[in-house]
């Protein structure tokens, strides 16, 4: 086929204008009201059966929030808003509802440390005044804010229990300070890795839990995709600069028992995370009233929002539930995105094939034989099949089920899956025969690869994060 390269890169480019924002950077502001709050910008969700050794018989869920972290940014870091609720949200029946929900919540405590000048205590400016790690604990007294959280295990519509923490006792958990630099926290691998807690679930056994700063984990070459695709969008899928490569963020890692979330009878599950924010400033031991709380944030599969839902709708998607996607359908069923790329591309042709029953099962029920469940209600939220088992790093293929690995995405997803490049393809036709595809089979690429050999092969597997400073 002869493509046209630079109009292509004006299709795609006009696309991500169209959609508004970061058009393939996964949801990294991806609507106009999110933005102004990074602190509860859900920006991924990874599901996947844990390929640790000796945890098959676990799922970890790792949410990702406050997007585009420069690791220099202080003195006031990237903590966790408190007047906030970060929830991961379960559906073990595919009825588009919540079965199981954990709820997390934190407290910011500040202690107004104070140095001696000139015969006076006068506060200081910075978030620590000394050197500290190895523990959580350790040398507190140099550190101007201490950040704990408490996790709440929620049944359905039921109230929530608090979880407990068997590492340290009580219910209280602790997260480790940002990556400040190496003066300040010397081995920061060592001292966020005594951050991960044995957690007991009520109702659900012992799972484990951490909090904190990571290295950004996604993949996109954002700089090029937004100067008219300064690309080639069918080269070499490692050609590019992954533009987030200097980038942290902030995860939420759990790894919960597998029977405890197949607890309705299906060994399908579906799962998205939320983040609220309340119109009161809350304190530690607050109840949490569902009234009180606004939902801003949401996300299961990445891209969605960005490059499916269309721009006047993208808050209303952000505060809705699954079980109301229905008012959405339409951007599933008639996408705009494949239809731009044919009007300003003559030489790519988008798919004819409506309704898009493809691009309904990849993301609203679930496909035949992977990852749908029995009785399924139409909603986009990430499935997971329970059953089929964990693949080492080694073994996985980045494109996960279009790479012939079923254990990857669209079934529920790693680290290492090359979500932007699987989707490109699956927007495009790839699932699709060449009748209703004609272009479907071209290996569409942003050019930044990832691969699970570049991960952590441990809970939390996202990587230690740039730090602010080094003696380099």
């Amino acid at each position: 086929m002869n493509i046209n390269r630079s109009k292509l890169a004006i299709a795609i480019a006009t696309a991500s204008l169209v959609f508004g924002g970061s058009a393939l950077a996964s949801s990294h502001r991806e609507a106009p009201g999110i933005s102004k709050t990074p602190k509860v910008d859900g920006t991924d969700l990874y599901m996947f059966r844990s390929y640790e050794s000796g945890r098959s018989g676990y799922v970890t869920f790792l949410a990702n929030y406050e997007p585009l972290q420069d690791a220099y940014g202080g003195p006031n870091y990237f903590a966790l808003d408190p007047n906030a609720v970060y929830e991961i949200k379960i559906d073990n029946n595919g009825d588009a509802l919540p079965d199981i929900t954990y709820q997390f919540q934190f407290q910011n405590t500040y202690q107004n440390l104070t140095v001696p000048v000139g015969g006076q205590q006068v506060a200081v400016p910075l978030s620590n005044i000394g050197q500290f790690g190895t523990t959580p604990s350790a040398n507190d007294g140099v550190k101007n804010v201490i950040e704990t959280y408490t996790v709440t295990s929620i049944a359905g519509t039921a109230s929530g229990v608090k979880a407990t923490n068997l590492t340290a006792g009580g219910t209280s958990f602790r997260k480790p300070f940002d990556n400040i630099g190496t003066k300040s926290i010397p081995n920061y691998a060592a001292y966020a890795n005594s951050h991960i807690d044995r957690i007991s679930l009520p109702g659900c056994g012992e799972g484990r839990v951490f909090v904190g700063q990571r290295k950004e984990g996604f993949a996109v070459n954002l700089g090029e995709i937004f100067d008219l695709i300064h690309t080639n969008p069918v080269g070499a899928p490692n050609a590019e600069k992954n533009t987030l490569a200097d980038k942290n963020v902030t995860t939420i890692a759990l790894e919960v028992p597998i029977a405890c979330l197949t607890g309705g009878g299906s060994p399908i599950i579906g799962a998205w995370t939320t983040a609220s924010t309340s119109k009161y400033n809350l304190t530690e031991g607050s109840p949490f009233l569902a009234s009180n709380f606004k939902q801003v944030s949401r996300l299961s599969a990445p891209l969605i929002n960005e490059v499916i839902i269309g721009l006047k709708d993208k808050d209303a998607f952000n505060a809705s539930q699954p079980s109301n996607d229905g008012q959405f359908a339409t951007y599933v069923t008639n996408p705009t995105l494949p239809a731009l790329i044919e009007i300003l591309f003559p030489g790519v042709k988008a798919p004819t094939k409506f309704p898009r029953t493809d691009l309904i099962a990849a993301f609203l029920t679930g496909l035949d034989g992977l990852n749908k469940p029995a009785n399924v209600t139409p909603a986009e939220m990430m499935r997971l099949n329970t059953t089929l088992p964990a693949k080492a790093a080694s073994a996985q293929s980045n494109l996960g089920a279009l790479g012939g690995d079923t254990s990857g995405f669209p079934n529920g997803r790693r680290p290492g899956d090359d979500v932007v490049d699987i989707e490109l393809r699956v927007a495009m036709g790839a699932l699709l025969p060449a009748s209703d595809a004609p272009s479907g089979q071209l290996p569409y690429t942003d050019g930044a690869e990832v691969n699970a050999t570049e991960f952590q092969n441990v809970f939390p597997y996202l990587n230690t994060p740039i730090p602010g400073a080094t003696d380099n």
